[in-house]
């Protein structure tokens, strides 16, 4: 167990509640806050990734930024998970689609994470570890998503190492095993809940599709956002 604070995280004991949202970029994250959370408090600004607390329908929420990549997502979920009482941890992110029938705008439930990443080398796990999301929360953002009538695709995600892929060819092998969306964080998340017994999931908004090269305009991501970051909200006030 660490101590407060952390060498990433600045905040007190209390200071996060039970469930963070979690988007890559820390002006996401205040965003957020601003738009969609009632008298948020920042909590953290260490290196400037920003962590705020506020409530949503009454109940204690929280959203800090996780950076980019695995490594740095793994650093804090691991410190919010194991100093900071944290139950639940959902990342709020956009993603490139794979898939045939997955669509610009649409929202996609990652319900496991593929990966090129060797993060999970340090459980020595005896074999591949399959890193999957919590079906509690994975169950209640479907149904939020129904209920808003948004479209909410349900399967795997790719988790890669790099933003450049050198190999031309990895698109399409990814679109053959069913992988609907490309992106660099959800298995580290997955692994580290897994690990320490707690809860996550990720939402990913489709900003982008590989294939056909067709992409949001910045109004456009701006308004799918507000979609997925609604889903997010409704699913982290039913876990609490």
């Amino acid at each position: 167990m660490a101590n407060y604070p952390t060498p990433h995280i600045g905040a007190r004991p209390g200071d996060f509640g039970q469930t963070v949202l979690m988007p890559g970029d820390p002006l996401r994250s205040k965003f957020i806050a601003e738009n969609f959370l009632t008298d948020p408090v920042l909590v953290n600004n260490v290196r400037g990734v920003q962590g705020y607390t506020g409530t949503y329908d009454g109940v204690r929420v929280s959203v800090m930024a996780s950076g980019m990549g695995m490594p740095s997502i793994g650093i804090y979920s691991w410190e919010l998970f194991t100093v900071y009482g944290v139950e639940n941890i959902l990342r709020i992110g956009s993603a490139g689609g794979i898939g045939e029938d997955v669509k610009v705008r649409d929202v996609v439930v990652a319900m496991g994470a593929s990966t090129n990443s060797h993060f999970a080398d340090q459980y020595r796990f005896p074999g591949q570890l399959c890193a999957t999301a919590d079906y509690g929360l994975l169950r209640d953002a479907v149904t939020a998503a129904e209920r808003m009538g948004v479209r909410a695709d349900v399967g795997q995600v790719f988790t890669a190492d790099q933003f450049y892929n050198d190999n031309p060819d990895a698109g399409a092998m990814y679109r053959k095993f069913g992988i609907l969306a490309l992106e660099m964080e959800t298995a580290g998340l997955y692994w580290t809940a897994q690990r320490l017994g707690k809860r996550a999931l990720s939402l990913l908004t489709i900003s982008d599709h590989i294939f056909t090269g067709e992409a949001l305009s910045a109004q456009e991501r701006q308004d799918s956002f507000h979609e997925m970051m609604e889903i997010a909200l409704e699913t982290a006030w039913k876990a609490i």
